[in-house]
């Protein structure tokens, strides 16, 4: 178990750590172009994940901010009771201990996630993918500077380079404590964690987000929200994969129309059910199975309904817990989408692409959990802990 950091020792790293990627920003820049240029995939996704831009480097240093200036989430009472016979018992938050993360080609992970599980007090071990080895290899010994500047061991942040299958050894049989384990990417590499794995895992899953355009849509709201959901960034768990329109909607068949043109106009490919394949020339879906994917891609399915309850059930069938929209102006309804729909964030009149950390207040997140234990949604600093019991007495027996 690791003896808590004093919380100004670990406000002080996060603020030496956000100076020094300042410092070194051309130099962190001109490693990553190494990794990319080392990266010969044909995964759109995956390199856009990859790339570290100025842009990048300011959402790390702002990350790091946010974190120094946020509370100790560590050792906050939840929950006090005095016993009749005088004991004095409290609930409070409590650091896991040391915190794997395995991820792929996000560098931004290496800061961002580091920083949240090394604020709340806990050890970190990140294992990253080989496609972004330099650039993680480098923003981690720039963590190492961080810590020995303020005089904290070393080992509050280690870098894993393990291949496949060392990783799956360290999964099964740790070489040292390990309290929890994040996976964030793809379904594959989550598998394998739960699969190996001799602790926990909070599982970030797959997105494959519904946008619900009911007949009582706002319909250039609509189409704001589902273009900025499908086109803004299509590598992001929180992008749109499916709309579904309901036939209710005066001229819907007109509304399809635009809506795929808009679409088109991004390159986006648009498949549509049987309704929407006759009603807008597009090409139709093949198997129903489709409705189960997350692309990652420019590709989108259009589909059709008859009803809330309809719209509710197809997303409660097919999504993968993360977001879903609706789109109406009848308040009612949408609440009672929102409270009916199985997902981590339900929205009224907004695009799925919030479903962020730093988007939703919490400085960022060490990952989105479509898990319902042991925290939903997108994983802050205050949901990095767990909790201990204190009992305080004086000789009592029971």
């Amino acid at each position: 178990m690791n003896t808590i950091l004093p919380i100004e020792k670990r406000n002080a790293v996060l603020t030496t750590m956000a100076g020094l990627l300042e410092q070194e920003r051309e130099s962190l820049k001109s490693i990553n172009q190494q990794d990319l240029a080392n990266y010969s995939g044909e995964d759109l996704a995956m390199e856009k994940r990859l790339l570290v831009d100025d842009a990048k480097v300011n959402g790390m240093i702002l990350s790091l901010q946010q974190l120094a200036s946020q509370e100790d989430p560590v050792g906050q009472v939840r929950f006090t009771f005095t016993h009749e016979n005088g004991m004095k018992i409290s609930n409070k938050t409590a650091a896991f201990g040391t915190i794997l993360i395995i991820y792929e080609s996000r560098p931004d992970v290496t800061v961002e996630a580091g920083g949240i599980a090394f604020k709340s007090g806990n050890k970190i071990l990140l294992k990253g993918g080989k496609e972004s080895l330099l650039s993680n290899q480098k923003i981690v010994s720039l963590w190492h500077q961080a810590l020995e500047k303020n005089e904290v061991s070393t080992d509050w942040v280690e870098y894993l380079n393990y291949d496949r299958i060392q990783t799956q050894e360290f999964l099964e049989k740790p070489t040292q404590k390990v309290d929890l384990i994040v996976p964030r990417g793809g379904e594959k590499l989550i598998e394998f964690t739960k699969k190996h794995a001799t602790c926990p895992v909070i599982v970030s899953g797959r997105g494959n987000n519904f946008v619900y355009v009911n007949a009582d849509a706002d319909l250039e709201k609509a189409m704001a929200i589902i273009i900025n959901g499908k086109t803004s960034n299509i590598s992001v768990c929180n992008a749109l994969d499916k709309v579904l329109i309901d036939t209710n909607l005066p001229d819907w068949e007109v509304f399809a129309k635009q809506l795929v043109t808009e679409l088109e106009k991004f390159k986006v490919i648009v498949l549509g059910d049987d309704d929407v394949a006759k009603a807008t020339g597009v090409k139709a879906i093949e198997n129903d199975l489709i409705w189960y994917e997350e692309f990652l891609d420019y590709k989108i399915v259009i589909g059709t309904i008859n009803s809330n309850q309809e719209a509710i059930a197809k997303i409660n069938k097919y999504c993968g817990g993360h977001s879903a929209s609706i789109i109406t102006k009848n308040e009612s309804l949408a609440q009672e989408f929102m409270e009916n729909v199985d997902a981590s964030s339900v929205y009224h009149n907004v695009s799925t692409r919030f479903t962020d950390g730093g988007q939703f207040g919490l400085g960022g997140e060490l990952a989105i959990s479509t898990d319902k234990l042991h925290q939903r949604g997108p994983i802050g600093l205050q949901h990095l802990v767990t909790n201990k019991w204190y009992v305080y007495g004086d000789g009592q027996i029971r």
